[in-house]
């Protein structure tokens, strides 16, 4: 059909005005109506990619604001645009406004919904290539015109879509009601599986890896880490994927002997791939994780390490390490000068043990009992709570055919967990277990993928994504969250944020021991997780199966570019180096996510000259490979919506890419400039970067939520000007500036932090008492005040907020020798975190701190007692001391004291690593 003929017929269909003008921010409004649909379907199949393109037409549609799409050849094309979304928002209201028992999990309902999101993915591919065609043109470029066409053609898509909501409208579901109220229990069951309320920190039982039947293989490896001997020794780990070797070392690791023992304590994971600068840096960090290493070279890390560990007693856990070169490379790097240092060594083959150490130590890890295995089962799948009666059999039986492999056990209880406690349906597991032969890592890896069968369908693209990242890689959450949503698998429900609902498949997945937190922020929320090998390795391998994504990990007997372009999948991650060799490439876009974990690259080139191949690119991440420029093919990518990338300036034209949500930069410049046209990315939602960020000026605000480091020019007057939707800032202070962030309405979390290098720069006077005015919104829930010297008499002011949960004053945040806490209430605060502080005298009640939960005091060397009545606290779980004053342990030995009086034995004491122990047992005698 001709063009103009096209838009008679759109024309003459829809009778209506198109010439509505909204502004970006206005465009989310409207969508409530499809909201509601897609959180009655959260249960189903995931349609979060589709509302995601909605959101793009419907800014197509309406605004006038984004300098990008407003080009006439777009413009003209709004009747096409509007078309197309009312007949998504017509079959998304067909296809999901019906309960989950009447129609998931029906064949012949799944496969039309397949076919519906086939044909909106199809649809968004041309309506993508399309708008790439016009700023292309726009920028001179011309691509090859048989694909990239200057015209919009969704006819063929169109008709699609129509022909798939009539097959729906016409399937008669009366005769395909659920067949028992056993599975709809079981769906109902998983329905409520992800909280979207609760606290990230999940029940207290997760807070603690439950280890069972390992004690005595603990018993013997820290006898023999800290009997006499001076010579560096090595004891080593060995056993099969999967059977505890690194839930092992870290229970030694831990042990509080072990803590006593040692002067210094350092963990490495080696895994398949060795890397000296990642070794070195993984064992630093763990040693002292306030240390800078990220700007060091390969020689200063060394240096370091060799400052850290000579001379002193330390223990190195080189864990999951796989050959004997590695072995060879890394041990060079701990000392041996008799101090009676010990390193130990996991691994899954003895023969990396056996040439580490011919005579040592080579513990063999057994399998757990069948005893052990129900014990492990029973404390992971009911936490706190006993095994129902009806529940012994099956679930022992469940147990008996885990074949005493740890991870097995875990898996299934993660399973159990989240189905009914009904017998039928533990005998119905325990059944389709006969099939498994779970002793080996074959049979486990059956296991888990039972496991993953038995995932909600929301959360099996989220698992399999984690099959795209590097063996032991430490997975940030908050960039896992981030990829999740630019991925289209988070879906805002109009309850809750992105964010939020992210954050609670995240940790269905921890519930379900799918995935391993490794390390969280002071407030609470996951900083960092883990996959262990063998889940990663389903991830992998059902990855492979359902088409998820090409993974690259070895070289390509082929060119490894011609590779990605040919086998056309919509995902990519490779470790490999990639070189311009090919003289052509298909031209047909398919790749929308590539993930590159390798350090060099020609990735950025080969994108500029063989652009068409990859137009249609959502997400790219280059977070290893450092550029000197930002490729000018980069800017041409319109439809990112996350990149990772290092940067030694901010380009302005990287503020052409609209659709971005995610823009994390990392440069070795400071400070990074943004452009004044950095307004126009509409959609850009979260901005980190490792430097500092100067905003000189700002046309219109930005409807950014997360934003690092970040300064104000003269040409800005405040924050709310800039970011009225921002919901965590960090921000450098000035003492000739006052800010008021009272009116950032949606502020959640906030770090300030003063700078006297750049006060002495800049010429003014050093921050101190008195020099800076703050206001603060009620909405806070998360205050870091880093090197402010505020005077401890404003603390009334942050004592008055009515929804801070944590506090964290580091570096002289607050300055003077005297805090009095008055008679003031932190009415929420659950954490209180003290750290390099120059205050001798606390004076303080448990009446201050009515909610208390965690106290760490870190560095504080003048302070000479903790106040005593904190442990009246009944709130109060935990008391963490690191390198204070030894007056300091009186007052905690009295607290100790004093609680176990009471009988309050659950309140744990730690003191530079060690655990106070509880007089409990003086009372035993």
């Amino acid at each position: 059909m001709p063009k103009e003929s096209a838009h008679k017929v759109f024309v003459e269909m829809h009778k209506r005005e198109h010439e509505v003008s909204m502004s970006s921010t206005e465009v989310s409004t409207s969508f409530h109506r499809i909201q509601l649909s897609f959180k009655r379907g959260r249960n189903k199949m995931s349609y979060a990619n589709i509302q995601m393109f909605m959101e793009k037409l419907k800014q197509l549609m309406y605004c006038n604001d984004i300098p990008v799409i407003n080009n006439p050849s777009i413009i003209c094309e709004r009747p096409q645009f509007q078309i197309l979304y009312e007949e998504l928002d017509s079959t998304i209201q067909t296809i999901f406004n019906h309960e989950d028992q009447d129609l998931h999990n029906f064949e012949e309902v799944r496969k039309v919904k397949k076919r519906f999101k086939a044909a909106a993915e199809e649809a968004e591919d041309i309506v993508d290539v399309f708008l790439s065609t016009v700023h292309c043109r726009s920028n001179r470029f011309f691509p090859r015109s048989d694909v990239f066409q200057p015209s919009l053609h969704l006819e063929v898509a169109m008709s699609s879509i129509e022909s798939i909501k009539k097959e729906f409208m016409t399937l008669s579901i009366d005769n395909m009601k659920m067949d028992s109220s056993l599975r709809t229990d079981r769906l109902q069951t998983q329905s409520s599986g992800t909280s979207h309320t609760r606290n990230s920190r999940g029940s207290k039982k997760l807070l603690e890896n439950v280890v069972v039947g390992f004690d005595r293989d603990a018993e013997i490896i820290r006898d023999k880490l800290v009997e006499d001997g001076k010579h560096r020794d090595v004891v080593s780990i060995v056993g099969m994927g999967g059977i505890g070797k690194t839930t092992l070392a870290n229970k030694v690791f831990t042990d509080p002997y072990v803590v006593y023992h040692f002067h210094v304590r350092g963990w490495v994971t080696v895994s398949q791939t060795y890397d000296k600068r990642d070794l070195l840096i993984q064992v630093l960090s763990s040693i002292d994780d306030q240390l800078e290493l990220e700007k060091a070279t390969d020689c200063q890390l060394r240096a370091m390490l060799h400052k850290h560990l000579m001379g002193k007693r330390y223990l190195i856990v080189i864990d999951d390490i796989w050959s004997i070169e590695a072995w060879d490379k890394s041990q060079l790097f701990f000392p041996d000068d008799n101090t009676g240092s010990r390193i130990l060594l996991t691994s899954r083959l003895t023969e990396v043990a056996s040439h580490a150490k011919s005579h040592g130590l080579i513990h063999q890890l057994q399998h757990l009992t069948e005893e052990e295995s129900w014990k492990l089962l029973c404390e992971k799948a009911f936490q706190e709570d006993e095994c129902p009666e009806w529940l012994i059999e099956p679930g022992k039986q469940i147990a008996k055919n885990c074949h005493g492999l740890p991870l097995s056990v875990v898996v299934m209880a993660g399973v159990l967990a989240k189905e009914p406690r009904s017998e039928d349906v533990w005998l119905k597991i325990s059944c389709s277990f006969h099939s498994y032969i779970a002793s080996d890592e074959k049979g486990c890896l059956e296991t888990i993928a039972l496991s993953y069968h038995h995932l909600p369908p929301h959360l099996r693209d989220c698992f399999l994504y984690l099959g795209g990242f590097p063996e032991d890689y430490p997975i940030s959450s908050p960039r896992l969250l981030w990829l999740w949503m630019a991925e289209g698998f988070i879906q805002e429900d109009g309850s809750q944020s992105l964010k939020e609902i992210a954050n609670s498949y995240l940790m269905d997945l921890v519930d379900r021991n799918l995935l391993i937190i490794s390390k969280w922020y002071a407030w609470g929320d996951v900083r960092r997780c883990k996959v262990h090998d063998l889940v990663r390795q389903v991830c992998v391998e059902k990855g492979k199966e359902e088409n998820f994504f090409l993974k690259i990990d070895s070289p390509p007997s082929n060119n490894l570019c011609e590779v990605i372009t040919t086998y056309k999948k919509r995902r990519v991650v490779t470790n490999q180096e990639m070189h311009i060799m090919s003289p052509s490439l298909p031209t047909t876009p398919s790749v929308q996510s590539l993930l590159c974990f390798t350090r060099k690259t020609t990735l950025t080139d080969i994108i500029s000259k063989f652009f068409p191949s990859f137009s249609l690119l959502r997400v790219l991440s280059l977070e290893k490979c450092r550029l000197l420029y930002f490729p000018p093919g980069l800017a041409l990518l319109v439809h990112l919506r996350y990149l990772y990338i290092w940067l030694s300036s901010f380009p302005p034209s990287i503020c052409t890419l609209w659709n971005l949500q995610t823009l994390i930069v990392k440069t070795s410049s400071s400070p990074m400039v943004l452009p004044s046209n950095i307004s126009n990315l509409v959609n850009l939602r979260h901005l980190r970067c490792n430097a500092d960020l100067y905003l000189p000026s700002v046309g219109k605000p930005l409807n950014l939520e997360f934003i690092t480091k970040v300064e104000l020019g003269d040409g800005v007057d405040n924050f709310k000007k800039c970011f009225p939707r921002i919901k965590e800032l960090t921000s450098t202070l000035y003492s000739d500036k006052e800010k008021d962030f009272e009116v950032l309405h949606y502020l959640q979390i906030l770090t300030l932090m003063g700078s006297v290098e750049r006060e002495f720069r800049r010429g003014a006077p050093n921050l101190g008492k008195n020099h800076i005015r703050i206001g603060f919104p009620e909405t806070l829930k998360v205050l870091t005040l880093v090197r402010c010297g505020l005077p401890w008499s404003d603390m009334s002011i942050i004592q008055s907020l009515p929804n801070l949960e944590a506090l964290i004053l580091e570096d002289n945040g607050f300055e003077g020798t005297l805090w009095e806490t008055g008679e003031d209430q932190f009415q929420r605060l659950k954490v209180l975190r003290l750290k390099k502080l120059n205050i001798k005298q606390w004076k303080a009640s448990s009446i201050n701190f009515p909610c208390l939960e965690r106290l760490r005091v870190v560095n504080c060397v003048h302070l000479e007692e903790i106040p005593l009545e904190l442990g009246d606290i009944s709130t109060l779980e935990s008391i963490y001391i690191l390198n204070c004053d030894a007056s300091l342990l009186v007052s905690l030995q009295r607290i100790r004291n004093e609680q176990d009086d009471v009988g309050n034995y659950e309140l744990k004491i730690k003191v530079d690593g060690r655990k106070m122990p509880s007089c409990v047992s003086k009372h035993d005698d």
